[in-house]
């Protein structure tokens, strides 16, 4: 992947006065996220530990987590390498993720919430004001707008739901975001709010579907572009 970061060049600070397990889970687990780290790559436990200057054990056992989160696969004898996208999970995830957010949406555009309104209108300021390029403040932002729908409705075990299952799906985003115009998706933001305001439940359900399935339209030529990053599996 162009600009995708070797492995040798992933050392970041870290706060040695703080467990040290959480800030090398937390800084894989956001490369790989972004594809920093492409899928495929192998890692080792060892040289990681060596350029951090700490022991391997809490490499060992962010290898350990991030593997259960479906990021790493750990090979005995072989290696731990990034694992590569699932399209099927990438599937399931968007099936989850729209079956939650469809009915959120539904549910605020009943209530009509004025000032739940004039606060997404903000954020949608600031979402057209994102630099085209910006990846990650756009997806910060992104993130920001579906988790204030899931707030404001008291849905917020169903947002974890989502995180939990969603992590295939934002490495695909991730490489989406590269060619995908910021405009479309802040157009479909404001479509799900105008809905919202004009407490239209089935409206906002169909946009928020809508926007939801874009993943299915981008896949087939973000895997043409990558074919060496997914899996069928």
């Amino acid at each position: 992947m162009d600009g995708a970061a070797e492995p040798r060049d992933l050392v970041w600070a870290l706060d040695l006065t703080i467990p040290v397990r959480p800030q090398i889970h937390a800084g894989l687990r956001q490369r790989i996220i972004r594809c920093e780290i492409a899928p495929g790559t192998a890692l080792s436990e060892a040289e990681i530990a060596r350029r951090f200057a700490i022991s391997r054990q809490p490499v060992r056992e962010a290898f350990i987590k991030l593997a259960e989160e479906g990021l790493l696969e750990i090979r005995p004898q072989r290696g731990t390498f990034v694992r590569k996208i699932s399209k099927t999970a990438v599937m399931d995830a968007r099936f989850v993720r729209e079956a939650i957010e469809a009915n959120i949406v539904r549910e605020l555009a009943a209530e009509g919430d004025a000032g739940l309104v004039a606060r997404l209108r903000k954020q949608l300021v600031a979402q057209r004001a994102v630099p085209v390029g910006e990846l990650y403040d756009f997806m910060r932002l992104d993130e920001e707008f579906h988790w204030t729908l899931a707030d404001a409705a008291g849905r917020l075990y169903g947002w974890k739901v989502i995180e939990d299952v969603k992590l295939q799906m934002d490495r695909v985003r991730h490489l989406s975001l590269r060619s995908f115009p910021q405009s479309k998706l802040v157009r479909q933001h404001t479509t799900i709010v105008d809905a919202i305001e004009k407490a239209s439940p089935d409206a906002a359900e169909r946009a928020m579907r809508e926007h939801l399935r874009l993943i299915m339209d981008d896949l087939p030529s973000i895997e043409a572009q990558h074919p060496d990053f997914f899996t069928s599996a």
